[in-house]
């Protein structure tokens, strides 16, 4: 190995241990703190966690229920029930809970999220992402494939639909936002 190409390589480490030094102090004089505002590359990689965390082998998968009135309303009840604190009834993501989440609960009626394909949101439903505030609900094959469905008509609520979903929770929309 000549000397030249020995330099670069210890150049090369010595920048990445200065890198991961700089990490822990600022991790260690920081901390992890829910409560402040993440800097801009740690709202970054939360946004496209969702895309990352989905392995290669989901983002392919095709959702076996069809799009039927009773599918959507079942789907329309339980994500009442379970996602809207989070989520909001519209899908917002603008709730009492989420104001104090970094990284917030996406707009889920937003192209960030509506272009995820089916079988990615199956995934984050069922398992959950990592360090986001998402949980992994396990749960039916049946039921998250539903809520896929309804995730897909979320831009299409109607005020109907939303005045179902408050009989459910109480949770109120006024202004765009929940409380």
């Amino acid at each position: 190995m000549s000397l030249r190409l020995k330099v670069v390589a210890l150049a090369i480490v010595a920048l990445c241990l200065a890198a991961g030094l700089w990490v822990y102090w600022f991790v260690t004089a920081h901390g992890f703190s829910a409560r402040e505002k993440p800097l801009r590359i740690e709202a970054l990689l939360a946004r496209n966690a969702r895309r990352i965390a989905s392995p290669r082998g989901a983002r392919g998968l095709k959702n076996p229920v069809s799009l039927t009135p009773l599918a959507i309303a079942e789907a329309r009840e339980h994500f009442a029930d379970h996602c809207a604190t989070c989520h909001a009834n519209d899908g917002s993501g603008r709730t009492q809970i989420n104001a104090g989440l970094y990284p917030p609960a996406p707009d889920m009626r937003q192209p960030d999220s509506q272009d995820l394909s089916d079988g990615e949101l199956f995934y984050i439903i069922k398992n959950g992402i990592r360090f986001t505030g998402m949980p992994g609900w396990g749960g039916e094959d049946e039921e998250n494939w539903k809520l896929v469905l309804f995730i897909r008509h979320l831009p299409k609520l109607t005020a109907k639909e939303l005045e179902l979903m408050k009989e459910v929770n109480g949770l109120e929309i006024h202004g765009g936002a929940s409380h």
